[in-house]
């Protein structure tokens, strides 16, 4: 029997199964600090996003044999840290994949009838039909910068709204191209000069940590608008205020941010952007799968079996 630490919330299927496999499984909330002082104890760690598993975490997880990240992105967890100690590092890419794309067509939509200006001004006692013109999705183009899981999903919403889809990834060939119908691109600039809305959904990488710049901002076609359901950070969130302060831009909606929870930012100034607090995977489908996904791959790796989902 092995020891289970649930550091951050998951749904109770997730510790309910591994129980079923006969293993302890312990939910505490933990500081930084109690974190350290007690995963010596246990021999397997699952979190989401906001527990920061460290190197320092890491290094005195003397019987840690698995660390379990129920979501996609694992850029809160060292894992050059954990290759160097032989730590498996398990996630679940499945899981969000439809509740993300399905946030992105909501933003979309929310982009393109003013929904937030709409409702907040209704509420006020206004009634301002005549001001509140909006743009259909049916004949524009959406631009994708990444087409992995995510990205295919949304390229397969957004032609079923009758959208063009052109996309941006250097791992995707013109024949998987052709076959999800969607027009490849050489550049991510080729891609955002034809787009009236640009999607990010690539994950945080050195290479593309802050690759929606000034530079790229300034090739977009005006008018149009952005959208980062993906990762804070690969978009360089003061250029994306100048390019919409400006007009170059219609609008932007963030789901992500350079720095969470978010505190302040100049974009807030701004009517045409619209926020949601990191909500791509916040569904009780997505949250259910996550859950069983990274529950199943930690029971294989303390079970000296082959996880389906390891990163490291």
């Amino acid at each position: 029997m092995a020891r289970i630490l649930v550091t951050d919330p998951l749904d109770p299927a997730a510790a309910d199964a591994l129980r079923k496999a006969g293993h302890e499984v312990e939910e505490r909330k933990l500081t930084p600090e109690e974190l350290l002082k007690e995963i010596p104890k246990y021999d397997a760690l699952l979190v989401r996003s906001e527990t920061k598993v460290t190197k320092a975490v890491l290094g005195v997880g003397d019987r840690l044999k698995v660390v379990g990240r129920a979501g996609v992105g694992v850029d809160n967890i060292d894992t050059q840290a954990a290759k160097e100690r032989g730590i498996a590092v398990v996630n679940a890419p499945l899981a969000a994949t439809n509740a993300v794309a399905e946030l992105t067509l909501a933003h979309m939509l929310s982009l393109a009838r003013q929904l937030p200006r709409a409702d907040a001004g209704t509420r006020a006692g206004k009634w301002e039909k005549k001001g509140l013109m909006g743009i259909e999705l049916s004949g524009r183009t959406l631009g994708l910068l990444g087409v992995g899981r995510i990205g295919g999903r949304v390229a397969e919403l957004a032609r079923a709204f009758g959208m063009r889809v052109v996309v941006y990834d250097p791992y995707v060939s013109a024949e998987k191209a052709r076959e999800m119908h969607v027009a490849k691109a050489d550049t991510p600039a080729e891609v955002v000069a034809q787009s009236d809305f640009v999607s990010v959904h690539t994950p945080l990488t050195p290479e593309t940590k802050g690759m929606v710049n000034a530079a790229l901002l300034s090739k977009f076609k005006k008018g149009s608008h952005l959208l980062n359901v993906a990762r804070g950070g690969i978009v360089d969130e003061k250029a994306l205020h100048e390019a919409v302060k400006s007009g170059h831009l219609a609008g932007a909606a963030l789901d992500t941010f350079e720095t969470e929870p978010l505190k302040e930012t100049p974009l807030a100034e701004l009517p045409s952007v619209h926020f949601t607090p990191h909500l791509g995977a916040s569904t009780v489908e997505a949250q259910v799968k996550a859950g069983l996904m990274v529950a199943e791959d930690v029971r294989k790796v303390l079970a000296g079996e082959k996880p389906e989902f390891r990163v490291v």
